[in-house]
């Protein structure tokens, strides 16, 4: 981004501002919501800018040209823009080469105005444009129900964000809550109530509302691990299902399932296929975004061996990495053919223990995404001549560091300290969370996503999300661990970490943050605090070093 300010002035905003849009369906939508907030959202700064009012004339207009009205909402799209506020002009400029991008700058606007009544600078220019195309948040709305109105909320608040990938966890073995109209019985008998369903409209609902925010929304329904939940409606094609997790005596590689809740689908029943093929169909049919997220992430040997069928096949010198190559096999190509490009968890590739080999992979159809090993793990990914989204856990996992949903584990009953040699409640223990400590914003936002790779390498990144999993996860507290360590990372992946010199930039973000998150509690985002208000009423004075 390039900003130009050269004398810090401001003039009123008229009572009549109105902006002026192209004829774009979502674009028209997003000027009207954009002209409302701009003339009530009356924000207070914490520090106010010193800036002179000028006697300009007031601000009446926003002028907003778009180049190419057709461009959809995909991967790639361009999202640069242009914005000018003139001080001898009633009308301010905003230049696009797509709808989308036309959002971001109306975005830019509605921050660059500030009080009671409304200023806004003027001789301001902005030139700006993401580093990466890729911008994503991913929530799991299997372990717990989020809502509708959540996901509303939650991708509006992407949107102020820069944020523009809502990456859906819809299904895992908790629950199936998507109601699809070929296999009615997987929401019926598999979610956790009439009530916590998403029905065929809930999704459109969503889908289009987001169109609305230039936010994109990738389904993933993961499979053949993280399947329980399937077994309800149908158990013939579930292995392992509703059994206990850790069976007594069992080592720990061989338990049943990641976490509680086991179930596997079974790539030697036939069954299996028309299941998954109707599920996938409709999925497709539901969601026009060209990526779907078809999960393949931790499979656990030890359910499949639960089944007479896999342990004869095992016993006939079948291997488990070959179970998985029969199921990527038959179903890869068949999200292709919906004219999707397919999104693995990493595990498909890099687990040491099942996994399949790059020949199943066709480079140009299939993204994967990144979420052990930090940096290491991305740097594999892309030395294979794959596509990756990053989620490391080691940085954007927000679920991280709140302990671990398991019950009677006597560990946390230590009183004095923890057994020799076995930190767990003190002296750096993780407390249960497998990947503790908590990510705070600022671990979030010194992530370098192409740390390590050379220049060809990083350009197979096409960006990141922060991931909340739902285990300790629900709408009561859905806002405060998202935001704003999400805004963290969108600023990262937006214009950078570092400014013009090279140099991390976290200090000044500090300042920045706090008052964005300030703004965002004023537009309905139940955003936690990053400091004491004392410090944001101070910049400077809560550093490390002066």
């Amino acid at each position: 981004m390039t900003l130009t300010w050269p004398t810090p002035k401001a003039t009123f905003l008229s009572p009549n501002f109105t902006i002026h849009s192209p004829n774009h369906k979502h674009l028209l939508i997003a000027s009207a919501r954009y002209n409302r907030l701009i003339l009530s959202e009356n924000h207070n700064p914490i520090v106010p800018p010193p800036v002179n009012v000028t006697s300009s004339p007031a601000l009446h207009a926003l002028s907003i040209t778009v180049h190419d009205l057709l461009a959809p909402l995909h991967h790639g799209t361009d999202e640069t823009y242009t914005l000018s506020i003139p001080s001898n002009d009633a009308t301010a400029y905003l230049t696009a080469e797509t709808a989308w991008g036309a959002m971001r700058g109306l975005e830019t606007f509605s921050q660059l105005a500030w009080g009671d009544p409304v200023l806004v600078p003027v001789d301001v220019r902005v030139t700006d444009g993401p580093l990466f195309p890729h911008r994503g948040l991913m929530l799991d709305t299997s372990r717990n129900y989020h809502p509708v109105k959540d996901l509303l909320r939650t991708v509006r608040a992407m949107s102020a964000n820069k944020l523009n990938v809502f990456h859906w966890h819809v299904t895992d073995s908790h629950s199936f809550p998507l109601v699809l109209p070929s296999v009615p019985g997987l929401a019926e008998k598999g979610s956790y109530g009439p009530g916590m369903r998403y029905s065929p409209s809930d999704v459109k609902r969503v889908v289009d509302y987001a169109m609305g925010y230039g936010v994109r929304v990738v389904p993933e329904i993961d499979a053949p691990g993280h399947t329980g939940s399937w077994a309800e409606a149908y158990p013939d094609i579930v292995t392992c299902a509703n059994m206990f997790w850790m069976p007594e005596g069992v080592e720990w590689a061989d338990r049943l399932a990641a976490e509680p809740g086991t179930g596997q689908l079974n790539p030697l029943k036939p069954e299996t296929y028309r299941v998954v093929r109707d599920v996938l169909r409709d999925v497709a049919a539901l969601f026009p975004e060209p990526f779907l997220h078809a999960g393949a992430d931790e499979i656990a040997p030890g359910c499949w061996k639960t089944d007479p069928t896999v342990r004869s096949f095992l016993s006939d010198g079948g291997t488990l990495s070959e179970l998985l190559e029969l199921y990527i096999n038959s179903t890869h190509p068949y999200i292709v053919s919906l004219n999707r490009t397919v999104v693995y968890w990493e595990d498909v590739l890099l687990d040491p223990t099942v996994y399949v080999g790059p020949e199943m992979l066709p480079r140009e159809s299939t993204i994967l995404q990144t979420w052990n090993n930090g940096p290491n793990n991305t740097k594999r990914i892309v030395e294979a001549g794959y596509r990756v989204i990053v989620s490391s856990s080691d940085f954007y996992y927000l679920d991280c560091g709140h302990g671990d949903f398991l019950g009677n584990d006597s560990r946390y009953d230590r009183q004095t300290g923890d057994d020799p040699g076995n930190p767990f409640n003190y002296n750096g223990g993780s407390g249960g969370s497998w990947c503790g400590p908590f990510k705070t914003w600022q671990r979030v936002y010194d992530y370098d996503i192409t740390y390590n790779l050379t220049d060809a390498e990083a350009e197979l990144v096409l960006g990141g999300e922060v991931a909340l999993w739902s285990e300790q996860a629900d709408q009561t507290v859905l806002d405060a661990r998202l935001w704003p360590r999400a805004s963290a990372m969108a600023e990262t992946l937006w214009s950078g970490n570092r400014d013009s010199t090279g140099k991390k930039r976290y200090a000044e973000a500090t300042d920045r943050l706090n008052e964005w998150r300030y703004r965002m509690v004023g537009r309905g985002i139940n955003a936690e605090p990053i400091q004491p208000l004392w410090c944001a009423t101070r910049p400077g004075m809560c550093n490390l070093v002066q």
